[in-house]
């Protein structure tokens, strides 16, 4: 059965629009921020305002509302901001996304402008909403211009026009702690893009200017920053700053949020890798991070066929992550784990001769893992443990033996990721 909606009598529609008018002028003259962030909530308020507003602006084609803001003037000082959501909230109704962006994006800038001159911070939690809807409208349509075979550019421009409210938010006073949620907005924005050569100028800002207090910022807010900011260290591999980050992300973490849990793990395991610290079987299995089950077997056996093996199935999934890189850097510790484990069976066998391993030994190892290397390929391997500092000793080259350092043979990593 075809459906269709019945057109509201213009008395409906015009109590309705003005319910809604009344809403927005109410929230601002009282400054009740929660009231307000519901009105901006296009992509997720669930409301019958909402809803029935939307209803007068199909029936009417959104002029009626247009009639109504210019006629009172307690509504016409806001008309920049409430003509353009009117057509946000139309279009997206209609499923015209782009429109439905375009059209939010000059309400939010006009809100904007308004926040700016409020002398109080009453109506930072409604800037929130402002920077969330824009990043998230922006998304949807760019997937509807990229459907169409066009260009996605509008969450490009979402991040241009959230540079401008970040502006607005690092003055001094009370505003100045919404920076940090706007910046993760924008954070979440040039990773999708591939653009997070971005997020420097942004991190500066907010670990330089005198005008911040870290500690200031809210709680959430400084979880999903060191999360972002910690993700940035492992692309540039520094790795000590990316454990700081992640592992404060990890700890503050609401326990209940099981899936940022998983996110933060999911790069905060491979740097932990990295410097020598294993994760429990256990703790894969409850975030659902089983990828990482070989790697952590193969560091723990010496297996490089496990390693390798593990590396090529998650290959994708890994790339996709950025931390593939980092996994490959781990053979040095699988190579050392052998070395240790034909130490441990040599000491068992004779005591007094443990500490010397014959080359063709570890070549004997590596074939029954079905890695083929020469007796010169291994040199090479052994010389950067000892140069890594990974094996204590030295080469008798002549006899083509590893002559291990009878204190300490294997040194724990210190807390530093082993560069390959």
């Amino acid at each position: 059965m075809e459906t269709y909606t019945i057109p509201l009598c213009m008395g409906e529609a015009h109590r309705r629009i003005t319910d809604f008018l009344n809403r927005f002028s109410d929230a601002v003259s009282s400054q009740d921020a929660k009231s307000l962030s519901l009105i901006f909530s296009i992509s997720s308020n669930p409301s019958f305002l909402f809803a029935s507003c939307n209803d007068c602006l199909l029936a009417n084609r959104g002029s009626f509302g247009r009639i109504v803001i210019r006629q009172a003037d307690r509504y016409a000082q806001y008309a920049d901001i409430l003509l353009p959501l009117f057509r946000a909230l139309q279009s997206y109704r209609l499923k015209n996304l782009v429109e439905s962006y375009q059209a939010f994006e000059k309400a939010a800038n006009a809100f904007t402008q308004e926040f700016r001159n409020w002398e109080s911070a009453w109506a930072l939690e409604s800037l929130y909403v402002i920077a969330y809807e824009t990043r998230i409208l922006a998304e949807r349509a760019d997937r509807e211009l990229a459907s169409n075979g066009k260009t996605p550019e509008k969450l490009k421009g979402a991040g241009s026009f959230l540079m401008k409210v970040f502006g607005v938010l690092a003055g001094k006073g009370s505003k100045r702690v919404g920076a940090l949620y706007v910046t993760c907005q924008l954070f979440k924005i040039y990773f999708k893009l591939g653009t997070v050569h971005l997020c420097k100028s942004v991190t500066r800002s907010i670990e330089t200017a005198r005008i911040f207090d870290f500690e200031e910022f809210p709680l959430r807010d400084k979880v999903t920053y060191m999360y972002y900011t910690g993700r940035l260290e492992v692309y540039n591999e520094n790795f000590s700053a990316a454990d700081h980050k992640l592992s404060y992300a990890l700890s503050h973490c609401n326990p209940r949020k099981e899936r940022n849990i998983r996110m933060i793990l999911k790069y905060l395991i491979p740097v932990k890798l990295s410097i020598g610290i294993l994760p429990k079987t256990s703790l894969l299995e409850k975030y659902n991070l089983t990828e990482y089950n070989n790697i952590v077997l193969a560091l723990r056996r010496g297996d490089l066929r496990l390693l390798r093996r593990a590396l090529q199935e998650h290959e994708d999934q890994f790339l996709r992550s950025g931390v593939y890189l980092i996994l490959e850097k781990l053979e040095l510790q699988v190579y050392q784990r052998l070395l240790k484990k034909i130490y441990i069976i040599q000491k068992q066998k004779d005591q007094n001769k443990a500490h010397q391993i014959k080359l063709d030994l570890i070549v004997r190892a590596l074939k029954w893992l079905e890695i083929d290397m020469d007796v010169d390929e291994v040199e090479c391997i052994m010389s950067i443990l000892i140069y890594k500092n990974l094996v204590k000793g030295y080469f008798a080259h002549k006899s083509k033996v590893v002559v291990l350092s009878k204190q300490d043979p294997f040194p724990r990593l210190t807390g530093k990721a082993v560069n390959s």
